[in-house]
């Protein structure tokens, strides 16, 4: 399938974030992709982890200069880009040193999940569409990789969905056993909501315990794909309940090709009569 555009906007990348099962996966994926005719943009945070100088970033300055608004509050939108070993891409980071400047990624020196996460998955989603739409970038496929992305899939089909440049993308959320997907409830929604959003949108991330930022996602996903071999019963039931494609875990060694097949199988059945 040539000429296909393929948006990846995931939470963590091999060689910026090393170790997980996100950064290890989508690692494998561009030159898989690439070989199969897709044309591509990955998108991340830069968190202070993440080496400048070692992966020579820079700053984009035509895509820098937003403000993000989160909860009423206006924090500038940095864009900064590098190239991807061993292939042809550039990944494009977002950058704001109110949440990203700090040398850990998802909780602090005592092993405690930041307060502000909630705070930092709006402003990373909200982000990655503007910035896409500054692309002018049409993408056949939104492929959103881990619990900080899961707030693209509620953005693109509420407060983005007249947005002309997403309107033909179908959306696929991968999912991982990873903590931090499990927020605390009243900062996550009075983080989340942006623009005309209603309690009523962001009832489908709600649960009995407080919110998941899987099951909201997939409620707006039009596919899912799973990146753990074990996942929580919770999701484990979610999933049962969702009448959705859903490609379940494989193998280290079968996963990339199975994503792939998995994203072509969607595109041959979206343009089928």
């Amino acid at each position: 399938m040539e000429n296909k555009r393929l948006l990846i906007i995931t939470q963590e990348l091999d060689p910026y974030t090393e170790g997980t099962e996100i950064s290890n996966l989508v690692a494998k994926l561009p030159k898989l992709f690439q070989d199969n005719g897709y044309e591509m943009r990955i998108l991340m945070p830069r968190y202070g982890t993440v080496n400048e100088r070692r992966h020579r970033l820079h700053e984009v300055v035509r895509l820098s200069g937003m403000n993000i608004i989160v909860d009423d509050d206006d924090y500038p939108l940095i864009i900064k880009v590098a190239s991807l070993p061993n292939s042809r891409l550039q990944v494009y980071f977002l950058d704001n040193e109110d949440f990203f400047k700090r040398k850990q990624v998802f909780v602090d020196e005592h092993e405690q999940a930041f307060e502000d996460n909630p705070d930092r998955a709006a402003f990373f989603c909200k982000g990655a569409i503007e910035t896409v739409k500054k692309f002018g970038w049409v993408p056949d496929v939104v492929l959103c990789l881990g619990w900080m992305t899961s707030l693209i899939p509620l953005y693109l089909r509420t407060a983005y969905k007249t947005e002309p440049l997403f309107s033909p993308s179908q959306i696929v959320y991968g999912l991982f056993d990873t903590p931090h997907e499990q927020e605390s409830a009243e900062r996550f929604f009075q983080k989340a909501a942006i623009n005309n959003l209603t309690e009523d949108h962001l009832d489908p991330f709600r649960t009995a315990s407080g919110v998941s930022m899987h099951k909201g996602a997939v409620f707006y996903s039009d596919a899912v794909l799973t990146g753990s071999e074990t996942l929580t019963a919770d999701v484990e039931a979610m999933l049962a309940l969702e009448d959705k494609p859903v490609l379940h875990w494989k193998s280290e060694e079968e996963q990339p090709k199975a994503v792939v097949e998995f994203l072509r199988t969607l595109m041959e059945a979206e343009v089928s009569p």
